[in-house]
């Protein structure tokens, strides 16, 4: 009686850490937009990173000792682990919470049968050995990331087909209303540029970009579905991607009439291994669209200008150079619009915009019918999408530069410039957890950009630990270490002000470590 009480209370406790666990790595698999095999890795980055082998190893050599003593005690083990481990990796998030969707259920849902398929076997191996049985629940437990991983395989050509329906209802949208499709995707650059083009076409009902960051299929059928009216003449769509053929697949029920392509840079390396792989995917945007616009400050896709003008297509040139045909050139304190060399208006410099992102920005608006005094007279009122480089003066006095959407090496040098350059007498403070999804380059880009904030005389603090060696070796010992940012935002408070100014350099979600 006592042995089968022992065997139904360790049950109990297997199971109560199961699900603990189970609702950490859900999170996960929801924040990485339930990519196969993405929350395996973060589980090694976190207790990698967060330099939690050796408490890790230290609970393995605890449960073997207990194991010894009594086979079923190795579920005290588990229990331990699956309530505590990873430190640090929240239940409900901080930054990114679980948001139980019906996508999230049905991973939920797989999940757990998985987990009942795992219980079947235990009963069945402790059949023949009590002890085999009590370790593999110990390992199960530990090994919930994969069966997370493994529900997310299972459900994903499911989840595509049930979002089908809202593509076909999207394709359908678009046949009805016919309006001209402006299609964007670049690196980076994208969203500011269309946030920039609808700007400079006016609002109005006619105008229609894609909300916030809905570039993928479901964004991009959701924001047709809820937001194309009947009297729409401009549709812009934002286009991004993670691997080959996804923007191709966009372009399929959703053809651009004129295609932008902002940069092409060293982001999503993670998933998509080279910049080949990434120019590849991003050329997939030019094969429907009649017109294409290439920011040609970008070596890689001025290299495109020829080939696509062999196929056929219109091709505009745009950068901040006079030899493209439309650019927007920074001379001495005044933009110049220029077309085809010749200066057609000039403005003055607008602070967090950057001219590459507005020259392609110009260049569409050009081709959709804009006067050159329309869009000069609207380039007086563009603004940085929030969170992109938004530069603001809290009451204080202290100057605020707000980059925390996302940044890249390229975007976090333009930030670091903005910071170095505003006209502030006092502190410059970078506050950063460094660049993210960089595969094999990251440890070397965040080391370049510690060099680099040293280099400006800027000082430096590092948030949390995912990129803390690599930024410090590069600023040197003097750097600061907070482990999130609201550490640093009370550090700022209550050290900064009147002539100082604070750059906040990308955010990172809190199943970052």
């Amino acid at each position: 009686m006592i042995a089968r009480l022992d065997t139904t209370l360790m049950v109990i406790g297997l199971t109560a850490a199961s699900v603990l666990q189970s609702f950490r790595w859900l999170r996960v698999a929801q924040r990485e937009h339930y990519i196969p095999g993405s929350v395996v890795r973060f589980a090694v980055r976190w207790m990698v990173q967060r330099r939690q082998v050796p408490l890790f190893c230290g609970l393995l050599v605890g449960t073997s000792t207990l194991f010894a003593l009594r086979p079923s005690l190795v579920a005290v083990g588990a229990v331990v682990y699956g309530a505590l481990m990873p430190r640090g990796l929240g239940i409900k998030g901080r930054t990114s919470q679980l948001t139980w969707t019906r996508r999230l259920r049905t991973l939920a849902a797989v999940t757990g049968a998985l987990g009942g398929m795992v219980v079947g076997l235990l009963v069945l191996v402790g059949r023949f050995s009590e002890s085999l049985s009590w370790v593999l629940a110990g390992c199960a437990v530990v090994g919930l990331p994969g069966v997370v991983d493994i529900a997310t395989r299972i459900t994903a050509p499911f989840e595509r087909r049930a979002a089908q329906q809202y593509v076909d209802e999207a394709s359908r949208r678009l046949a009805s209303v016919r309006p001209r499709v402006v299609a964007i995707t670049g690196s980076y650059g994208k969203t500011s540029t269309k946030h920039h083009l609808a700007e400079l076409l006016g609002a109005s009902s006619g105008v229609v970009p894609t909300p916030k960051s809905f570039n993928n299929r479901a964004g991009l059928s959701r924001a047709i579905n809820e937001h194309l009216g009947d009297d729409t003449q401009i549709f812009i769509a934002e286009m991004g991607t993670y691997g080959p053929g996804e923007i191709a697949e966009l372009c399929d029920w959703c053809p651009p009439d004129i295609a932008i392509v902002t940069s092409i840079g060293p982001v999503h390396l993670e998933r998509m291994k080279s910049l080949d792989v990434i120019e590849a995917a991003k050329f997939e945007i030019t094969a429907r669209a009649a017109t294409v616009v290439l920011n040609v400050d970008d070596p890689r896709l001025a290299g495109w200008v020829e080939t696509l003008r062999s196929l056929g297509k219109r091709v505009v040139s745009a950068g901040t150079t006079r030899d493209c045909q439309v650019a927007v050139v920074s001379e001495g304190e005044r933009w110049l619009i220029t077309r085809d060399g010749v200066v057609e208006s000039e403005v003055l410099p607008i602070m967090g915009v950057q001219p590459s992102n507005v020259a392609c920005a110009v260049a569409a608006a050009f081709e959709l019918g804009l006067s050159v005094y329309d869009v000069s007279t609207r380039m007086t009122h563009l603004t940085p999408p929030q969170h992109r480089l938004t530069v603001v003066q809290v009451p204080s006095g202290l100057t605020v530069i707000d980059d925390t959407f996302n940044a890249n090496p390229t975007s976090a040098a333009v930030a670091l410039q903005t910071l170095t350059d505003l006209p502030v007498g006092g502190r410059r403070v970078v506050i950063t957890p460094g660049l993210v999804e960089l595969g094999e380059r990251q440890a070397a880009e965040n080391q370049d950009l510690g060099a680099h904030v040293y280099a400006a005389e800027c000082e430096l603090i590092i948030v949390a630990d995912t990129n803390y060696a690599a930024l410090r070796k590069g600023f040197g010992p003097g750097a600061h270490h907070v482990a999130i940012r609201e550490d640093a935002v009370t550090w700022v408070r209550e050290n900064l002000g009147g002539d100082d100014a604070v750059l906040y350099l990308n955010d990172l979600p809190d199943h970052y470590p």
